[in-house]
């Protein structure tokens, strides 16, 4: 059992209240009795405005339903539906327009467009490996993917040189389209050397240069034999290193070993979806793991191909520029970090009446002050902000409370005001209708704004559950309201502002293992005018860069600007079917796919504190699973038996025959505990049945307060 430590009208589980004084703030301005102090008065300030928040949530929630019970039975009458959303402050009127005035917005999130990674902070290989993404090679990230196809199926570890070959060619291919040369082909090339700050290419007996001479940044080692020639593309960089003595290098003309993509250009260290954090020891883990990112120091030793392996923090890179001056190229994505949102509490401290803390109001104090090593080192910002994406608020006045906790924060630890930026993830149906809004009341601090196609779903069917049956899961991606969300999103952020001085960012690419299929869509993202989208892995990133290659997006936003915007009401037709028309297979299906996905997450949430990782789909096809993606599944089954598409007993059935299918997909996990052993002992079997039969009870559809209580209960049980 946790011990506990009395500081003024808190009770702080002891490990953490060591932490925060022994690592946490160690060599840092404030002391850990002003910390302990301003936060004591400070969260007993916020932390009912944090409950009245909820409560109108709640209220809001219970006049949707009662509207719709009493008015949609027959179909839903727009005007009279979005009427009444006004009456209840649901749906807001539009002010003034506007422009974002926040400062000191770094160039990684202001000015270059390019992927972004998000991974869950208590992992930290993973969390070195994102920081680690800034540049990527394209010689590995090909020669592993299905981008380039595959002669045969059986892998093996002794080097393909045909496989190789291909490689070679599409990234010469690559360097044609984004950095011409004059009068030759990149596939041409036999040398390099720099002259007078210009890049001579020889070509055989020919010499050439760049079709368009500025695209040289730079080059490493020396101007007459470089080892590395730097070249950039709307705002990105390519690293060409040459290595005669290489495997690769020694068989090429040119002596090229590889080509390095500038790949993500920042990230996300999540304490939110992708991370299982249910009690102090989970927080501290992601609370150290954040600030040793800040101060520079974290490392990771791991086992990989019989060799240890010790991961730590790249270094920046050091070259000549055409000038021949020496400058430096930032090495590392610029890192944020996700908090977690107004729902949830967390038991590692309680407060004055004994109850727990609003874990999002920890967050912001314990993340910030995990970052203050950072604004005296500024490696990670060179501006000194501080940047926290905060998810899942519904609406204006829940996105000012978050400006008013940063503002807290920032007394309390003695900073310029706004040094705290603020991401705004669009991913809740009031904050969508309200977004310029939301916008406007954190003008001063916003830097992002996204969509988010699952927590947005799942939020979608919960707050409509009483209007009728939702449309197939797989369909939703081609409703109207799903359509009109993804472009008004950019469409307002372009509108007040952001373009130049924020990321307008699109969702997660779900299939690590189908790059190739990545590489055939996730276009569109920056197509629309995104000038960020996620991706699952430093190797997404290395690829999805090349798309940024292709679309200019600051030259793409201006062309957004002059469309004319969708309407709120198209996001406001709701995606039901009536009455539905599916055969008794389809609905069989969709019920197994959903379930599937469901267990498959739980039971690693649950039983190993696993908040996000690959699990195979019914197809046994490798998806990114997070709490977004469970969010969505079990708001559809709840909706779907509440309005008799199928019963409860199905469901059920159906529930233990995906546990059998889950389990067997988990077979060579030794740390899998079988759930269909005993349905009745499985706690992680359990929590999934309660997301789906509690489902229309769980606020706004969360996934959180089910989780987090059965993994404290799986942590219990595991303790006795």
């Amino acid at each position: 059992m946790p011990n506990f430590t009395n500081f003024g009208n808190l009770t702080v589980d002891t490990d953490l209240y060591n932490f925060v004084n022994n690592e946490l703030l160690r060599g840092v301005s404030i002391s850990a009795v002003s910390f302990w102090e301003g936060f004591d008065k400070s969260v007993h300030v916020l932390a009912p405005r944090n409950r009245q928040l909820l409560a109108i949530r709640q209220k809001m929630q219970s006049q949707i339903d009662s509207w719709l019970i009493n008015n949609a039975q027959n179909g839903i009458d727009q005007a009279a539906y979005e009427g009444f959303l006004k009456d209840i402050g649901y749906l807001l009127d539009e002010g003034p327009d506007f422009k974002v005035t926040t400062d000191n917005v770094d160039a990684e999130i202001a000015r270059v467009a390019g992927p972004q990674l998000v991974v869950p902070i208590t992992n930290a290989r993973y969390a070195l490996n994102a920081a680690n993404a800034r540049y990527g090679s394209l010689y590995d990230a090909l020669y592993g993917t299905d981008v380039v196809p595959q002669e045969s199926k059986v892998q093996t570890t002794i080097y393909d040189a045909a496989r190789g070959q291909k490689v070679i060619a599409y990234v010469r291919k690559t360097l044609d389209e984004a950095t011409p040369l004059a009068t030759a082909s990149w596939t041409d090339v036999t040398n390099f050397r720099i002259a007078n700050g210009t890049l001579m290419v020889e070509c055989g007996e020919n010499t050439t240069t760049l079709a368009d001479p500025s695209r040289l940044t730079g080059y490493t080692g020396d101007a007459t034999t470089p080892q590395s020639i730097i070249l950039n593309n709307n705002q990105l960089h390519f690293q060409i290193m040459i290595d005669r003595s290489s495997t690769i290098g020694k068989n090429d003309l040119a002596g090229i070993s590889d080509v390095r993509a500038e790949a993500a250009i920042s990230s996300i260290m999540d304490c939110e979806d992708s991370i299982a954090a249910v009690d102090a020891a989970d927080k501290i883990l992601a609370y150290n793991n954040w600030n040793q990112l800040m101060r520079g120091t974290l490392e990771d030793t791991f086992e990989k191909a019989g060799k240890t392996i010790t991961r730590k923090l790249v270094d920046n890179i050091t070259y000549t520029s055409s000038d021949g001056r020496r400058a430096v190229l930032h090495g590392r994505a610029l890192m944020m970090v996700r908090n977690v949102g107004h729902l949830m509490t967390n038991p590692a401290i309680r407060l004055a009446d004994g109850s727990e803390v609003p874990e999002g109001i920890m967050d912001a104090f314990m993340t910030v002050a995990g970052a203050l090593p950072d604004l005296q080192r500024k490696a990670n910002s060179a501006n000194g902000s501080i940047y926290i994406v905060k998810p899942k608020m519904h609406g204006p006045d829940e996105v000012r409370f978050a400006t008013e906790i940063f503002a807290a924060v920032e007394e309390v630890l003695g900073l310029h005001k706004n040094t705290i930026k603020i991401g705004i993830m669009d991913e809740e149906r009031r904050t969508t209708i309200n977004l310029k809004e939301c916008i406007r009341v954190a003008s001063e601090r916003v830097v992002f704004i996204n969509t988010g196609f699952l927590d947005r779903t799942g939020d979608e069917i919960h707050t409509s559950m009483e209007a009728g049956a939702m449309i197939r899961k797989g369909d939703m991606k081609n409703a109207a309201w799903i359509r009109a969300y993804e472009s008004r999103n950019v469409d307002v952020g372009l509108a007040c502002g952001l373009g130049g001085k924020a990321q307008i960012g699109k969702g997660m690419w779900a299939m690590p293992d189908r790059m190739a299929k990545m590489m055939e869509e996730k276009i569109h993202h920056p197509l629309a005018g995104a000038n960020c989208a996620w991706v699952p892995s430093p190797t997404a990133a290395t690829l999805h860069a090349l798309h940024y290659h292709k679309v200019n997006v600051l030259e793409r936003q201006q062309e957004l600007a002059k469309r004319t915007p969708v309407s709120r009401s198209e996001i406001l037709s709701v995606p039901t079917i009536s009455p539905p028309t599916w055969s008794d297979n389809d609905i069989h299906q969709e019920l197994r796919n959903n379930a599937q996905g469901i267990l498959g997450y739980v039971v690693r949430w649950i039983d190993q504190g696993v908040g996000c990782s690959k699990v195979p789909d019914i197809h046994d096809v490798g998806l990114m699973e997070d709490r977004a993606t469970l969010r969505i599944s079990s708001q559809h089954i709840a909706n779907w038996i509440h309005h008799g598409v199928c019963s409860q007993q199905l469901a059920m059935e159906i529930m233990k025959e995906m546990a059998g299918v889950v389990d067997q997909q988990n077979q060579g996990d030794p740390l899998y505990r079988p759930m269909a052993d005993d349905f009745d002992t499985s706690i992680a079997f359990q929590a999934a049945c309660d997301l789906v039969f509690e489902g229309r009870t769980q606020p706004s559809g969360y996934t959180e307060p089910v989780l987090h209580r059965r993994r404290l209960e799986k942590k219990a049980l595991d303790a006795m």
